[in-house]
């Protein structure tokens, strides 16, 4: 999709891409800041005011506390402002008050107990940790519900056919092998394979594989690929080479089966070819993009048995999964918490490694996105449906949390940082080391952002 293409499309949606990525957005943030309010408070710290976006206030309204709670006119973040401190960020700190025009006057005792720098070191943890936490809580809440009423899609980490030519080809691997491990990870579902290789890059994984009850070890290295999003954002991951249990095949598109060559439409005769090989391992050829792609099968005749019939919608299709290829599981409350638990620590991880991949260079920086690249998802998830909305509210969420952890300043990993090294000392870090750390902070986190944003406009004409 060219940039000409992109301009149109957005155009023709832009409240659909606009209106989704700003709500997103600002509801995240509203969750992250209400988590440092409500500890805040629960600590005894005055709260002056609460900020969706940054900037020139555009409404708001004082509750009894004397909390300011306001819109801002630039919607790319927020911010609480806890008394005592110097700035929305806590990068210093005062012991004086202002009142209007009024020269600042010292605090009064009363005044002190509310202030922020004045609590103990681990109340100003609990304050500052409580942002990325509850994003993490809030996300969990939402997996956890989509688990419960509307399900949790589960597909068997087996391989309904391999890729000629492919790493899983070069391996040894059969259809309807089972992956049970990689590298000792235990895998559930066919996606956490994918998960993995997409991270593995083109790393050597050792596989734990089940074939015909039987289990043993596969030594393989996924194939590094680049792939371009539909908007042009490109992005590297690992491919191994097996086909999910969810892909069936619509025969009308085979071209070649077992050697045997067909005419583009002879249903008849490739069906007839496919029902004589029910049962075993063959190849079948299909036309993928501008080239053929070669896929070793092996159809069982359970799942195949209206292959060829003229009288059933499923007659043209050829199933290659030897059991139920996908399936969506409800789950009890207490259960897909737990479920939702570990979607979230497969998601930071691979986060992590990625971020990893980035600063050692074996992942490319330029798959670092900013604000098209976030609205353009955002769009496109709302396009898709509400269940998918939801879902990347989630992802976001996550990401949202796990960065702050980031042990960078002026974030929240940045403070706790700092808190963690005055709990060992028995004292705060020394203000001026302290603030030379916050200006180097800022500067990273200016420069990061320049960088993405950068990187998302000259994907995007380039």
């Amino acid at each position: 999709m060219n940039i000409f293409e992109i301009f149109q499309m957005v155009g023709q949606n832009v409240w659909l891409y606009g209106g989704s990525f700003v709500l997103i957005l600002s509801l995240l943030v509203f969750v992250h800041e209400w988590g440092h309010y409500i500890v805040a408070r629960m600590c005894g710290v005055k709260v002056e005011a609460f900020s969706i976006g940054f900037g020139k206030e555009i409404f708001g309204i004082n509750d009894k506390n004397g909390t300011r709670w306001k819109f801002s006119l630039i919607p790319l973040g927020g911010y609480v402002k806890l008394f005592g401190d110097t700035d929305p960020a806590s990068a210093g700190s005062t012991d004086e008050v202002a009142e209007g025009e009024e020269k600042p006057r010292p605090m009064t005792e009363a005044e002190r107990k509310q202030a922020f720098f004045a609590k103990p070191v681990w109340q100003r943890a609990l304050v500052v940790v409580a942002g990325p936490a509850i994003n993490y809580i809030f996300a969990i809440i939402i997996l956890a519900g989509l688990f419960t009423f509307n399900g949790q899609p589960v597909t068997p980490p087996s391989a309904a056919a391999v890729v000629q030519g492919s790493s899983a080809d070069a391996s040894g691997f059969q259809p309807h092998d089972i992956v049970i491990t990689i590298d000792g990870k235990k895998i559930h579902d066919f996606a956490d394979v994918r998960r993995e290789m997409m991270i593995a890059l083109d790393t050597p994984r050792t596989f734990l594989v089940e074939r015909d009850g039987e289990r043993f070890e596969v030594e393989a290295t996924p194939e590094r690929v680049t792939v371009e999003d539909r908007f042009g954002f490109p992005h590297s991951k690992g491919v191994l080479g097996l086909i999910s249990p969810r892909n069936a095949v619509d025969i009308s598109n085979i071209t070649n089966v077992d050697g045997v060559v067909f005419e583009k439409g002879d249903t008849a005769g490739i069906a007839a070819a496919l029902r004589e090989r029910l049962g075993r391992s063959f190849p079948i050829t299909m036309p993928l993009g501008d080239e053929d792609q070669v896929l070793f099968v092996n159809p069982v005749a359970e799942n195949n048995q209206s292959l060829g019939s003229e009288d059933d919608l499923e007659g043209n299709v050829l199933f290659l999964s030897n059991g139920a290829a996908s399936d969506f599981a409800k789950f009890p409350v207490h259960v897909a918490f737990a479920e939702a638990v570990k979607e979230s620590w497969v998601i930071t991880r691979g986060t992590l490694e990625a971020l990893g991949q980035m600063v050692v260079g074996t992942r490319s920086a330029t798959e670092l996105g900013g604000i098209i690249r976030i609205g353009a998802l955002a769009g496109d998830m709302a396009q898709q449906g509400i269940i998918a909305l939801i879902l990347f509210t989630a992802l976001l969420s996550i990401n949202l949390g796990f960065i702050n952890l980031l042990p960078i300043p002026l974030l929240d990993g940045g403070h706790l940082l700092f808190y963690f090294f005055e709990a060992v000392r028995g004292k705060p870090i020394p203000e001026q080391v302290q603030e030379y750390a916050f200006r180097a902070g800022f500067v990273f986190l200016i420069a990061l952002m320049v960088f993405a944003n950068l990187n998302d406009i000259l994907q995007l004409f380039l």
